[in-house]
């Protein structure tokens, strides 16, 4: 257990608890005086292997060292996941096993290791987003309206940069932007998206929604929904300078499970934009 005791508070287990984003997660909940931190995972082999928290975090010892197996952890509410799809997977089992709730950051599923995920969690309450700022779910409801509005006369395109180390994409991000312009009018992202263009590529198909895609540096997340026209030109773009306010929305995202039949929600659920 944590060494800082906090009545009533969600008992909650980050995986991948050496990653930027398991280290951003752990002090979201250890600043938190609704949540408590009870246990850390990462894989086997990992250096931070036994390594206290606290140390991972840059902070005093929490008395509570990285294990390599949930069943290793004490008894929790809900678990954090921000790794990979296949070891959400097991994570997933292993909530659904303990009856936890189920918050997901990890991106980068295919079709199949997205439907054992949700057959795997049939009976838990789950939150799942590509993207858990507050303000880029604001930013998804603002895309979904303009698009109602823009239509196909207005050229659409989903612009994003992220850092040199990020391994898919589009990012999870984009692809939730793209889908919601899709939403707002009514049409499919599949049938309508662009995802490269090279070479001679003829006009731009009215009504497509081009992606482009950058890699460079330590950039953080950058993204942008445009809507061009021959007039004029709509831009919604959020930029995010830290990572703390993704581990902040997935907290949020956590401790609002509490209360939280069995289901599938996402943060537009959680933060009451539907």
């Amino acid at each position: 257990m944590s060494g800082v005791a906090k009545n009533d508070a969600t008992r909650v287990i980050i995986t991948g608890a050496s990653g930027r984003m398991g280290r951003m997660l752990m002090r979201a909940v250890t600043e938190s005086s609704a949540a408590i931190l009870v246990g850390a995972t990462e894989r086997a082999g990992s250096d931070a292997m036994g390594v206290d928290v606290g140390l991972l975090m840059g902070i005093a010892p929490q008395n509570l060292c990285v294990v390599d197996a949930l069943d290793h952890c004490a008894e929790a509410d809900v678990i954090i996941d921000f790794t990979a799809p296949t070891a959400c997977l097991e994570h997933a089992q292993f909530a659904a096993d303990h009856q936890m709730g189920f918050v997901i950051g990890t991106t980068g599923f295919d079709d199949a290791q997205m439907q054992s995920l949700r057959t795997i969690l049939s009976e838990q309450a789950v939150v799942m987003a590509a993207n858990y700022s507050v303000g880029v779910n604001l930013a998804l409801r603002l895309i979904e309206q303009a698009a109602q509005v823009l239509a196909a006369d207005y050229d659409a395109e989903i612009i994003e940069a992220h850092h040199k180390h990020k391994v898919d994409a589009p990012s999870g991000t984009a692809l939730a932007m793209g889908r919601a312009l899709a939403k707002g009018r009514d049409v499919s992202l599949t049938d309508v998206a662009v995802y490269a263009r090279e070479g001679i590529t003829g006009p731009r198909e009215s009504g497509s929604i081009g992606f482009s895609v950058i890699r460079a540096g330590n950039i953080v997340g950058e993204h942008t929904a445009m809507f061009a026209a021959d007039e004029e030109r709509l831009e919604i773009t959020h930029i995010a300078s830290d990572r703390m306010v993704f581990a902040k929305g997935a907290l949020r995202a956590a401790l609002w499970l509490g209360d939280a039949k069995a289901g599938w929600y996402d943060m537009q659920d959680v933060l009451s934009l539907h």
